[in-house]
């Protein structure tokens, strides 16, 4: 396994491994797929401030994960948003800690202290979202500190959002 940062070249096969989860489940609350030209811009505006890493294994991009802004006012400089993909083929093998905590390892070097994941949660899990990704982030030490209801429609069902917070710094 190497963690290494993501290129606008790493695009499509990122953009693979994301499609998956806009068309089929509500992990994602993107509706429609987007283009490749969208992503590569995605990847590439992304890395003018914050990582975009990608996990490989035996030469083949596993998972993806990545920072942004949480606001874009600079009072919130020392905070970031993050999010993470995992190849449905290959969860359960470490991929998600392994790129979480290299982008935590990079982040701290940033100066970065607080980090907030907006998750997709269910009112009742279904064929489209279980709470994996909620309890995926519980077990990594992030905790829940807001849930805003019924505000995503996909599938012609409701579904909540939570925001999680993990603080990776000391405040002084």
């Amino acid at each position: 396994m190497a963690i290494r940062s993501a290129s606008t070249t790493d695009a499509a096969r990122i953009l693979n491994i994301y499609a998956y989860y806009v068309a089929n489940t509500a992990i994602s609350f993107e509706i429609d797929v987007p283009t490749l030209s969208e992503f590569e811009h995605r990847i590439a505006t992304t890395l003018e401030k914050y990582p975009y890493l990608v996990v490989e294994e035996d030469g083949e991009i596993r998972g993806f994960a990545y920072a942004g802004p949480f606001k874009t006012r600079a009072a919130y400089d020392r905070s970031c948003e993050v999010s993470i993909y995992v190849d449905r083929n290959a969860q359960g093998r470490g991929y998600g800690r392994a790129l979480y905590d290299e982008l935590e390892n990079r982040l701290r070097a940033m100066d970065i202290l607080n980090l907030y994941a907006c998750v997709a949660s269910p009112i009742e899990e279904d064929e489209y979202l279980t709470r994996n990704s909620e309890r995926f982030h519980n077990h990594l030490g992030f905790t829940t500190v807001g849930e805003f209801h019924k505000c995503s429609n996909k599938f012609s069902r409701w579904y909540n959002m939570v925001w999680m917070e993990k603080i990776i710094g000391e405040h002084a």
